[in-house]
């Protein structure tokens, strides 16, 4: 049976928490003098409230926990983070005002507010705002939430708690494995608490360094803080409906191509990477010294050998460079800004940032084939990007190739071997299971578009930029269109997408399931 007290108990910390990040945006409300500040305090007492009612509910719970009780853990957190984070919404009016005399009217206006905060949360970016400047007008403290969101979302709600309450999570390996994004986890902390916080340092230093950059670039304060969360995020929310092409500055993008790739690569090789051996000063530097060298040069190999990240570059300067040549040859850019533009649109794509710098809809249609397969595979592993990840694209491709050489050789083992590494059948046959799912939840979100009466452009562009929680705005590429323009059952599917993106499908999918609430 599932411990329904530490659920309550985890869940209760988290809506804390959530409350706690939403006194920063009263904060704001009050720094600003923005019209938003009423929404925020009755926003922030509820959710305290309910945090504070699950905690009392949970008090004497066992700190076991099941990896039944990790899966319903993880999605009811984000679902619960989801509909509280959705209140500054509702109070606010943004999406309407609910009538009582109108319940259409109410299903309409809970559904656009849900939506965008699941949106916020799993770092898709996609917006049912189809005019921020205009809508959120004189609303800092809005506009500083739904970057925010995307800023708490980026590494994993409950892996923030990991970090910041790790005795509020027992058994967190479980909780963790629950959340974690990707095929293959990095060599852990025999503490996870102590991995997770230096992990989110990593966060926390790319974040305040893309701010500084943004700031010196030109970009005033606030701009250059809610940039720098949705950039490291990898979230795509911006407070201009021009995105990064408002500010006209060639720096700010080369800025956000150069954090945007770093976001896409494995927090943790980062931090092996970033954090340097002390030497110890004394009779013995020298000694000291040649291990501290020794110890740079292992990790800079294992880092420059990584395949993951290999590949993730590979791609990256490929694609940039064919689409650089296309737009050269095509469109008439001049060579630096063919390369600007080429690059920063495969980054965007690739780590499912989605924000744009130009206007793809009239690059030519072959650019937009590459983009979307960008959109699928997503970049790395262990970092704040969406998508099917690099690691699972590459093992698939090295499958394939193993699948030609048995053919010539039957009697042959090929294992998959990734760093070196072979990979268990089990992970493999996983691997394919998520692949196929990957693709059947993509073919129907397509069909059901379809049956709408939409363009095949665009219910292509709606169901890879879900799953693979990259939210573009559907007016670049294709007939113009916006997000609140769908029908509310394809918003509540397209928001199930994100989910089920964020989470990994089976992740979500297991609770869907006869045998996942069998007692045995």
């Amino acid at each position: 049976m599932l411990n329904k007290r530490l659920i309550s108990k985890v869940i209760g910390s988290l809506l804390l928490l959530e409350a706690v990040f939403m006194t920063l945006c009263v904060a704001s409300a009050l720094f600003y003098h923005s019209a938003d500040l009423l929404p925020f305090i009755l926003s922030t007492a509820i959710t305290a409230v309910a945090g504070v009612g699950l905690l009392r509910f949970g008090i004497g719970a066992p700190t076991t926990m099941s990896r039944r009780d990790a899966y319903v853990v993880v999605t009811l957190t984000w679902i619960s983070f989801s509909i509280f984070g959705s209140l500054p919404y509702l109070f606010g009016g943004f999406f309407g005002h609910i009538s009582l005399l109108r319940p259409t009217s109410m299903w309409n206006v809970t559904t656009d507010a849900f939506f965008e905060t699941m949106s916020g949360f799993t770092t898709t970016g996609a917006s049912m705002l189809n005019d921020v400047e205009a809508q959120l007008e004189h609303h800092q403290a809005m506009l500083f939430w739904r970057s925010l969101s995307q800023w708490i979302g980026g590494l994993g709600i409950v892996f923030f708690t990991i970090a910041i309450l790790p005795s509020m999570v027992g058994n967190s390996m479980k909780v963790f494995s629950a959340e974690a994004t990707g095929p293959i986890r990095s060599k852990m902390h025999p503490r996870l608490s102590s991995t997770a916080m230096r992990i989110w340092w990593v966060y926390i230093v790319l974040t305040i360094g893309c701010g500084i950059c943004y700031a010196l670039a030109g970009m005033d304060g606030f701009s250059a803080i809610n940039y720098a969360m949705t950039t490291t995020a990898t979230g795509g929310f911006s407070i201009h409906n021009d995105s990064i092409t408002h500010f006209h500055a060639p720096a700010i993008e080369y800025i956000a191509i150069i954090f945007q790739y770093l976001s896409g690569i494995n927090f943790s090789m980062l931090f092996m990477v970033a954090v340097m051996r002390r030497i110890k000063w004394g009779k013995e530097w020298r000694n000291s010294l040649k291990e501290f060298s020794r110890n740079e040069r292992s990790k800079w190999h294992d880092f420059l050998h990584n395949e993951e990240w290999r590949f993730y570059t590979l791609l990256v300067v490929a694609s940039s460079l064919v689409i650089a040549v296309i737009l050269i040859f095509h469109n008439g850019y001049p060579l630096e800004e063919a390369l600007r533009k080429s690059t920063f649109h495969v980054v965007s794509m690739m780590t499912t940032t989605g924000i744009f710098s130009d206007h793809v809809g009239t690059w030519p249609h072959i650019t937009w084939m590459l983009l979307y397969a960008l959109m699928f595979i997503g970049a790395c592993s262990g970092s704040t990007t969406g998508g099917f990840k690099s690691s699972r694209a590459l093992m698939v491709l090295k499958l394939i190739r193993n699948e030609f050489i048995h053919m010539m050789h039957p009697r042959a083992v090929l294992p998959i071997k990734l760093n070196g590494k072979a990979i268990p059948s089990s992970l493999v046959h996983s691997l394919m299971a998520s692949f196929a799912v990957y693709i059947l939840a993509c073919l129907g979100t397509m069909a059901l578009m379809m049956a709408a009466n939409h363009d095949v452009t665009n219910s292509a562009i709606i169901s890879i930029s879900c799953i693979s929680n990259v939210g573009l705005s559907l007016s670049e590429l294709g007939p113009d269109m916006t997000w609140s323009s769908l029908p509310i059952y394809l918003k509540w599917v397209c928001t199930a997408l994100m989910l089920l993106g964020r989470l990994e499908i089976f992740n979500v999918l297991i609770l869907f399931t006869t045998p996942f609430w069998k007692d045995n």
